[in-house]
């Protein structure tokens, strides 16, 4: 291609069809066909009979569930909320019952419900279904929580290209600062989301900031840091990082035991579900899993200033050259007289092309930089 113009379009075309194909691959394989995987569910009893039923379930469902069983009911409640399983039966002849925890994954509930029904169909009788951790009537379907995470996320990945591109000329320590301002200001923003506008969070809204503000910071100074090494490429890599990889793994549409095996092994450590599931544990599970949850945040946060000191480190010798190539001239020896310029004499002209050429570089730098910025894709 001779056109340097319609190369420089080609070029940045790379980007959005890269993002094309990372996405189709991540939400296509995460969501479109969720199976269970090891999914586990309780029966209640300790009776030979109850032993021998929870073996039968066993057998039909194969891998597709884990079987155990419980003495009581309350202890099958506990393991719910504790979401060590994820539905519970409890046998009679007439009046069979499923316990789950909607709370923790609408999607989950309904999977053993779909497993149990049957069953009790089979005995002639209707399955009463009781949810012992419902979600707010505000969020019946207790997805709002990923969707704020969608929220805060593209908040946070979209500032990276701000602080990276438009902030590249400010020392580190100064964008490491507006870090901490934006990644607070992304949690409050949140916060507002979850309480007073959408009624997700009725109580522990300054925890779910917390958390919030936590998550933002993680990824904008991973992402503040990489950009100093990959430039207009650090958009795709946030995307695939805290999009493609990130919301799929989170356990806010599917839980891990309806993925398959990759996406299910993701979530034990993504930042997402560090977020997801800390918040879920702060507002429906007293706290159960949360400071597993923090510090999962807590060491993305870290990761986050690794890079960010790394990045630092590397563009200090940089600084360094570009401040003494822009430093004044020495002064002269004060025994050397310095003859001054006639006024008639003008100071000598710098050549047309000199300025011209300064010219188109600073426009080029401008330009790159609101490409790059304006490169960011929030999806």
């Amino acid at each position: 291609m001779r056109s340097p113009a319609v190369r420089h379009v080609l070029t940045h075309l790379i980007t959005p069809l890269l993002m094309c194909i990372g996405m189709g691959l991540a939400y296509m394989g995460a969501f479109v066909t969720p199976e269970p995987h090891h999914l586990p569910v309780a029966v209640v009893g300790t009776t030979p009979q109850a032993k021998v039923f929870a073996q039968t379930v066993k057998d039909g469902a194969g891998d597709k569930l884990d079987v155990r069983t419980v003495a009581t009911r309350a202890d099958a409640v506990d393991l719910l909320k504790s979401r060590d399983v994820t539905g519970a039966y409890v046998p009679s002849a007439h009046t069979p019952e499923l316990l789950v925890a909607g709370a923790a994954s609408d999607m989950g509930a309904t999977a053993v419900e779909r497993v149990f029904t049957p069953v009790a169909a089979e005995h002639g009788v209707p399955l009463k279904v009781t949810d012992v951790a419902p979600p707010v009537a505000d969020d019946p379907t207790g997805q709002g929580l990923f969707f704020l995470l969608i929220a805060l996320s593209i908040g946070s990945y979209a500032s990276v290209a701000a602080l990276g591109a438009a902030g590249a000329g400010l020392a580190m320590r100064v964008r490491a600062l507006l870090v901490l301002g934006v990644s607070a200001v992304v949690g409050g923003i949140g916060a507002l989301l979850a309480g007073p506008v959408f009624h997700l969070a009725h109580h522990d809204l300054a925890g779910v900031w917390g958390m919030a503000w936590l998550y933002s910071a993680g990824i904008l100074f991973v992402g503040v840091g990489l950009h100093t090494f990959l430039k207009r490429w650090t958009t795709l890599t946030m995307m695939v990082l805290f999009v493609m990889l990130n919301f799929t793994s989170s356990g806010g549409l599917f839980r891990p035991e309806l993925q398959n095996g990759f996406f299910g092994t993701l979530h034990a450590f993504w930042n997402g579900a560090g977020f997801v599931e800390g918040i879920r544990s702060l507002l429906y599970f007293g706290d159960d899993g949360l400071a597993r949850s923090v510090w999962t945040l807590v060491i993305w946060l870290l990761v986050g200033l690794l890079v960010t000191g790394v990045a630092a480190l590397y563009e200090r010798p940089r600084r360094a050259r570009h401040a003494a190539g822009h430093g004044e001239s020495a002064p002269q020896p004060a025994s050397v007289p310095v003859p001054a310029r006639p006024s008639s004499v003008p100071a000598p002209a710098r050549s047309a092309a000199e300025e011209g050429t300064e010219a188109e570089s600073a426009a080029r730098s401008a330009a790159e930089i609101e490409e790059e910025v304006e490169e960011t894709v929030g999806v």
